[in-house]
């Protein structure tokens, strides 16, 4: 698929009550979705995987605990944070196939640590802590796709 066609299906796109299309021919995938900004960069090179030092901020929520399983004042959660992405993309723990993921749980992480990389469009995004403490959960398999504000982990504050 070149860039004609694909402008073409992006302008089809815009003038149908269509939302989402995903295509494939000869190997490619292409899913297109209405509904947010879309930037493109011919003149962007290409990055292989691992990046050198790309680094997407993190979108940081606190935990709000089940209001169906009351908690006693043991068990209550001190104030955990919720890491989400702030982008579309694909989730990996590890900056390669061969390599340890950089978090477990059960890991004590600083602020600014790397925790996953999120891949958009052939870049990876580093995502980073924006708290220091223990990770208690990781919400996503490696390898799966995420949205923009879907929780990847979730932390303990120290």
């Amino acid at each position: 698929m070149n860039l004609k066609e694909l402008k073409e299906l992006i302008e089809m796109l815009k003038n149908t009550d269509i939302s989402e299309l995903e295509i494939e021919r000869s190997g490619v995938k292409v899913r297109l979705r209405k509904g947010g900004d879309v930037t493109f960069h011919p003149s962007m090179p290409r990055m292989e995987y691992p990046p050198s030092a790309i680094v997407a901020p993190s979108i940081v929520e606190p935990v709000k605990p089940s209001v169906e399983q009351p908690k006693t004042p043991a068990e209550a959660p001190v104030s955990q944070v919720k890491v989400t992405s702030p982008i579309v993309g694909t989730f990996y723990r590890s900056s390669s196939p061969d390599k340890p993921a950089y978090v477990e749980v059960g890991d004590v992480v600083k602020k600014g640590q790397v925790l996953c990389i999120i891949e958009a469009m052939k870049l990876m995004n580093e995502i980073e802590s924006e708290a220091a403490g223990k990770v208690v959960q990781a919400l996503v398999e490696n390898g799966q796709p995420v949205e923009y504000g879907q929780a990847l982990f979730v932390i303990e504050p120290a």
